[in-house]
């Protein structure tokens, strides 16, 4: 069968309806392939040879959320088609045969989204999860709890070897796991880990979202370090030599490495390449955001068509790529040359260059294959702008990568800087490293500050006010993207911006800006909801407490004393200070029958915001009894009226010290709980749900060891925003994305993860409100 030895699309496999997040080859039938997507769908798709591509077989639903990960379990005298396993963000794992399109079984356990399977001997299967931990099942069994790790365990897999297990985490760790105990940790890698391959019984990859793949004995030393890669890396997946392999990632690629050396780039029309497997035939299976499977291969007979290869050559052609995004940051946009460039041959295969082509920038990478230029996107923004994201190189972040190229035809180097960086001194460290004369000096350093004019840091800050608090702040230069609160000096605050919660103050014409200034996220204080008519409450308990069953009626004194108490919390300016008596009153009142205690729930929405009430109502046992009762009432076939005021004094609770830490004790069973009711049908159940999620995630702002229940909350905040209509709920779960990944590495790591720049861009174009698509924007500003 004749080769290329280099690999170009063979076919293009739509299916998916949104991400394609996991790739597994089966084993049976043979040459087929599964595929699980973000649509809640695994499909196994069965080698076509009359088109060359490849049909759909089979489809399989069981979860509920989104499908992360698979699988394939070998086959045994039960199953002698082998099982299929996938993990997804219900917290769950399921297992397929290949007859029927719901699960064999469905195995519980994880407390988070299930992001990373496993299969070994005899049916095992591990499983990773966000809620930090890994788990050992036979069959439908658990068999054991893996726990040491600190962040979520985002890659696991079984060595050949019996009992010998690893796992790879946010915490930015490899453990080596026999019999339940962890027997070795390896450290090196700089960011979490996102994937693991098994070379040999005693070797091993990973790969980083610190943009490295390394090669590890089991024994713990590192023996090769990989870099290629710009941004982060997602996957590996190892040929059937079992010494060159494949990695994709965020830098719209797929590399294939041969001899230690990466000896293909392949540039794909999406943002994410998720992931990747390895057919037996050789060829490579590729999934991405754009929820479409690409496959390559190295065959002539298995080329896709010219037409085929032109159309996705066009579709590549047509991508925008932001140069902070790729490795094209290093280009000094108006002086770019014209089309005349692309005359002269490149010298290495992936070599990128940028051109002026009637008033744009356009990307070009070289071929060595076919010997030609070939595009691969138009270039949005430029270095003349402020830096918005660091670039990524061997596993550290800087503001420029330059790409020295020596002399022609030699290979390039790499040249990286920071802003803060002394010229000269970086001059001095490239040409050491590199063996180049120290005469070049002044030539280097002189680059240096030519290419970087403009960009410094410390510029004079803008001052813009902070809508939430009423106060004025310092920010940062507009290129961080992210408003800072309690930076620089207080000063008066501008006419013309409104508070996007209450509505207070209005944007005037004149304040209309270009740029849009950070006004909505970090949120570190509560929402509540205040708003009250005590009248109305008042006139409605009386009105049904003559009606309630005679176990449950208020006496005129007892109706008396909840007034009183309703009087002094309405507005907590006032000086009155409720009773233990009244407190306790409300308490007993809480527990009416369902149909009529709905104005009870709102005297203990607003009470719960006073510190007295909070004190003594979210204490100890006290606290418990109160959250169960909510909960019950938020529960599947509760009424939406008390639905609704049941997820108020949720949110009000976060008013004290006391409520805060109620609710993240709490937090597991409340937000799951609150979460299913983003399928009522309410807007206020909405509003209430998102408040709730902002309130969690302010809280959690600022504090990185809690990536958990940040996962919690975001992936709450995702299911949320798939079925929400409302305008102003999206905002405040918009704003609520925005404060849990702001600052915050792996939380941006775990939202890319779930795909949520995808999710949320349609609320870009939003207008009316318009803070709903400016905070869009920033968001995904965030994320990038």
């Amino acid at each position: 069968m004749a080769s290329s030895n280099t690999y170009r699309l063979s076919c293009s496999v739509p299916g998916h309806e949104m991400d394609v997040r996991g790739l597994a080859a089966t084993w049976f039938p043979e040459g087929a392939f599964v595929s699980v997507s973000r649509d809640r769908t695994a499909r196994v798709w069965l080698p076509d040879s009359s088109s060359n591509g490849f049909t759909e077989m089979h489809c399989m639903n069981g979860h509920t959320n989104f499908v992360s990960c698979v699988c394939i379990v070998a086959p045994s005298e039960t199953y002698p088609r082998g099982l299929i396993a996938t993990g997804g963000n219900d917290n769950n794992v399921c297992v397929f045969s290949l007859d029927r399109p719901d699960p064999l079984y469905v195995l519980k356990g994880h407390k988070n989204t299930v992001c990373s399977l496993s299969a070994g001997k005899f049916g095992t299967l591990l499983s990773g999860s966000w809620d930090t931990t890994a788990k050992v099942w036979l069959g439908d069994k658990c068999m054991m709890t893996l726990q040491g790790h600190s962040a979520a365990v985002w890659a696991v897999v079984i060595l050949p070897e019996q009992g010998l297990m690893l796992t790879g985490s946010a915490d930015k760790t490899i453990k080596l796991w026999k019999a339940g105990k962890c027997e070795q940790t390896f450290t090196g890698h700089e960011d979490c880990v996102r994937g693991l391959a098994v070379v040999s019984d005693v070797e091993f990859f990973s790969c980083s979202n610190d943009a490295s793949i390394r090669r590890w004995m089991v024994s713990g030393e590192c023996v090769q370090v990989y870099y290629s890669h710009t941004n982060y890396i997602y996957s590996l997946a190892v040929f059937p030599n079992g010494q060159d392999f494949v990695s994709t990632g965020e830098d719209r690629t797929l590399r294939i490495w041969k001899k230690g050396d990466c000896v293909q780039t392949i540039r794909l029309p999406a943002q994410s390449v998720w992931c990747c497997c390895v057919l037996p035939n050789g060829d490579i299976v590729a999934g991405a955001s754009d929820g479409i499977i690409r496959v390559f291969t190295e065959s002539e007979e298995r080329v896709a068509s010219a037409q085929d290869l032109q159309a996705f050559e066009d579709e590549l052609s047509k991508a925008t790529i932001d140069p902070k995004t790729g490795d094209l940051g290093d280009i000094k946009m108006e002086d770019l040359p014209g089309r005349e460039h692309l005359n002269e041959p490149g010298n290495r295969d992936g070599q990128t260059r940028l051109i002026k082509e009637g008033g744009h920038v356009e990307a070009y990478q070289w071929s060595m294959s076919e010997s030609r230029w070939i595009k691969i996107g138009d270039v949005v923004g430029g270095s003349s702008q402020q830096p918005s994201k660091k670039i990524m190189y061997e596993g550290k972040e800087y503001d420029f990568v330059f790409t020295i190229d020596v002399n022609e035809g030699g290979p390039s180097m790499k040249l990286p800087y920071n802003v803060t960086d002394d010229p000269w001194l970086t001059a001095h460290n490239f040409l050491q490293k590199n063996d180049l004369s120290p005469m070049f000096l002044d030539q280097v350093a002189n680059f240096i500050i030519e290419n970087t004019k403009g960009h410094t840091l410390g510029s004079a800050p803008s001052v813009g006010s902070d809508p939430f608090t009423g106060m004025s702040k310092a920010l940062f230069p507009l290129w961080s993207g992210r408003y800072i609160p309690g930076t620089g000096s207080t000063v008066s605050a501008p006419a013309g911006v409104a508070d996007p919660f209450t509505g207070g103050s209005a944007y005037s014409s004149s304040g209309v800006r270009q740029t849009i200034t950070n006004i909505y996220f970090p949120k570190t204080d509560g929402v509540m909801f205040e708003q009250a008519n005590a009248t109305q409450i008042l006139g409605k308990l009386k009105e049904l407490n003559g009606g309630a069953p005679h176990v449950h009626q208020l006496t005129e004194e007892a109706l008396n004393s909840l007034e009183k108490l309703l009087l002094s919390i309405s507005d907590l300016k006032t000086k009155g200070q409720p009773t233990v008596e009244q407190i306790s009153l409300l308490w007993k009142t809480c527990h009416w029958p369902e149909d009529i205690v709905f104005p009870v729930l709102d005297i203990l929405r607003l009470a719960v915001r006073h510190p007295e009430v909070n004190r003594q109502m979210c204490s100890d046992t006290e606290g418990v009894s109160l959250c169960n009762l909510l909960l019950c009432l938020m529960g599947p076939e509760g009424r939406p009226a008390n639905q609704m005021l049941a997820l108020r004094t949720m949110c009000n609770l976060f008013a004290a010290a006391q409520g805060q830490e109620l609710l993240l004790k709490q937090r597991e069973a409340v937000l799951s709980r609150a979460s299913d009711l983003r399928s009522v049908c309410n807007k206020n159940i909405h509003v209430a749900l998102a408040t709730l999620v902002l309130n969690y995630a302010g809280h959690l702002h600022g504090q990185p060891s809690e990536l958990e229940a940040k996962a919690q909350c975001l992936s709450v905040a995702s299911t949320a925003l798939e079925v929400v209509q409302d305008k102003e709920a999206v905002f405040r779960l918009l704003v609520a994305l925005g404060t849990m990944v702001s600052g915050d590495d792996s939380a941006k790591g775990l939202a890319r993860s779930l795909g949520i720049s995808s999710q949320i861009t349609k609320y870009c174009s939003v207008s009316d409100p318009a803070k709903v698509g400016d905070c869009c924007r920033l968001v995904l500003g965030e994320l990038q």
